[in-house]
């Protein structure tokens, strides 16, 4: 579990190039707090419009095309993946009641689609 990296995953770093090389700035691994609740992490933030992405992992958050039961130690991971998947609603929910927009890619997407889903949520910006 310690070689697990939290930040700069390979389709993160991806992501992230592709969206520099357009001209996009942005702020990685950034420590968004709303209100009273614990702080929100996103993988890549845009501050001044407010969008928080996120890049997850197939296993680690139960892709729905990908995402697998766990055959070994079955009592200890699909608990732990469960929370991790509430985690990211409450996550989404209290960034969105903060008035942020989130965006969710998934492991197995293409840089384009990413990519594509971030200039999207940054262009329905109405601050623009």
């Amino acid at each position: 579990m310690r070689a697990i990296r939290r930040s700069g995953t390979k389709p993160e770093v991806a992501l992230r190039s592709a969206l520099h090389g357009l001209g996009y700035r942005y702020r990685k691994d950034f420590p968004i707090v709303v209100g009273d609740s614990r702080p929100v992490r996103p993988d890549v933030v845009f501050t001044a419009r407010k969008v928080a992405v996120f890049v997850d992992g197939c296993f680690w958050h139960v892709c729905p095309e990908h995402g697998r039961e766990p055959r070994m130690n079955e009592w200890y991971w699909t608990p732990k993946l469960r929370r991790n998947v509430e985690r990211d609603r409450i996550s989404d929910a209290t960034l969105s009641a903060g008035g942020w927009v989130v965006v969710r890619i998934w492991e197995h997407d293409s840089v384009a689609a990413g990519v594509a889903a971030v200039v999207a949520a940054l262009e329905d910006d109405p601050n623009i």
